[in-house]
């Protein structure tokens, strides 16, 4: 058999017949790699026998209403879009130390309670470390899960065949090599290799693969195109390794929605569910304090009261800095800019700096007028009325505009306590028959906004 050797971008796959100091494809620089590359007929010809059955109509195809899997995690199968599909490869990539580990060593505990059977690749621990992690989690002796320390390929795709297990769960792809690439586990061909065997017989057998996936030091899972073209379904972690809260986020779902998370308790005993984000995230909100302010965003279905600070003070360096965590840096720069034409606050000497408390990161342009009321507030020292929600998009001539899913947000805040509601004019009209507890304060102009927020302080 002819061997040739190839070079291969690590970040994309990109195969280069020299070397290149910059990948023409994905623009990384040093990423190309020299592999020995050999061609392997022999395999497409196996795989090909793996697809037996036939086209088939589409609408004689059943789809059984027991076609998903409960994890038992509420949390875990609101993100999936309620449980696991049969067949699928879902894909589950974060941080080193973030819980990818943790939970899928949940979720077997977990399946195996109601009869499902469950195989766990670990490549990376023995068989003693998986039993000693998975009593610290509190698993329990069970006649359906399966544990094995494997890396090559060929044995892992026969123990799935043998066992015909429900559920395979791969720890990690990284470590994953088959023996017929001669290139090193965790290059890009034996990731694309090892994912592209996994995924058909996942779609031939049924059986359901969880991929755990590590990431470059850039924050972007190892060969990020090859894995989520091939994978139904990408979760992410988020949240950092030394911070108590995760947030499980779907990049990709083939079967469910994109929008919706999980937010998960990092403690002794695992990954716990956080029943009340929103709670949480207000748990620890200053009082009397200006510049903090609490806006709703929706992630899917459900609403979330976070809190968004900002902090104005006097630059000293002749160039003010902008700085914001969890907001988008290109809409705070525009809010400001906002403030200064339509509002006349002077902000161009000041340093401002914006963060959502509790990590999450915003999309959802509702929180515009709660940022554009924080920095205000800051600058003004002024607080915020006690008890207030503050909803709202954020024009360029300083309108505010009507937002999406309001009854849901306000219905949230009423929940925790809140007794007033900053909300867009538009919005106000849906309202005709509101008999909440909240009190709703209508406003059209960025100018109201302010007026009708900010408690009378130190500067008018």
């Amino acid at each position: 058999m002819k061997t040739k050797t190839v070079f291969t971008c690590q970040k994309c796959g990109y195969q280069s017949p020299k070397w290149l100091g910059k990948c023409p494809d994905c623009q990384g620089w040093n990423s190309l790699v020299e592999e020995d590359y050999a061609s392997v007929d022999f395999k497409s010809k196996e795989r090909t026998a793996l697809y037996k059955d036939g086209p088939v109509l589409l609408k004689d195809v059943e789809v059984k209403e027991d076609s998903r899997l409960k994890t038992g995690i509420l949390e875990l199968d609101r993100v999936l879009g309620g449980g696991i599909v049969k067949g699928s490869v879902i894909l589950i990539g974060g941080d080193p130390g973030v819980g990818k580990s943790t939970i899928s060593l949940q979720v077997s505990n977990q399946l195996t309670r109601h009869g499902t059977t469950v195989l766990y690749v670990s490549g990376e621990e023995s068989t003693h470390q998986t039993k000693l992690r998975a009593k610290r989690l509190g698993a329990h002796d069970s006649e359906n899960l399966y544990i094995v320390n494997q890396t090559d390929l060929s044995l892992i795709s026969e123990y799935i065949k043998k066992l015909k297990p429900d559920v395979v769960i791969i720890d990690s792809i990284q470590v994953i090599f088959d023996p017929e690439i001669s290139s090193s586990a965790g290059s890009v061909s034996q990731v694309r290799e090892s994912a592209g065997v996994l995924t058909q017989l996942a779609k031939t057998s049924g059986t359901s693969i969880f991929i755990i996936g590590h990431v470059t030091k850039e924050g972007t899972l190892a060969g990020p195109r090859v894995l989520e073209h091939i994978v139904d379904t990408v979760l992410y972690f988020e949240g950092d390794r030394f911070s108590v809260y995760r947030i499980l986020r779907a990049v990709k779902n083939r079967f469910g929605s994109t929008n919706e998370i999980g937010v998960f308790e990092m403690n002794s005993e695992g990954l716990t569910e956080v029943k009340n984000p929103s709670e949480i995230f207000l748990s620890e909100r200053p009082k009397d304090v200006s510049g903090s302010v609490v806006t709703s965003i929706l992630e899917g279905s459900r609403p979330l009261l976070v809190e968004i600070q900002a902090l104005v003070s006097r630059s000293s360096f002749g160039y003010a800095r902008r700085r914001a965590q969890g907001f988008d840096f290109n809409r705070l720069s525009l809010l400001i800019a906002v403030l200064e034409k339509r509002m006349g606050l002077a902000l161009e000497a000041e340093d401002i700096f914006v963060n959502v408390a509790g990590g999450i990161k915003i999309e959802d342009p509702t929180a515009d007028l709660a940022v554009a009321v924080a920095v205000a507030s800051a600058f003004r020292e002024q607080m915020v009325i006690a008890d207030t929600i503050i909803l709202g998009e954020v024009g360029l001539a300083g309108e505010i505009r009507s937002i999406s899913q309001i009854l849901l947000r306000i219905n949230e805040a009423e929940k925790l306590g809140f007794k007033h509601a900053i909300i867009p004019k538009n919005n106000h009209k849906s309202f005709k028959a509101y008999k909440g507890g909240i009190e709703l304060i209508p406003v059209a102009t960025l100018k109201e906004g302010l007026d009708l927020s900010l408690a009378p302080g130190l500067k008018g």
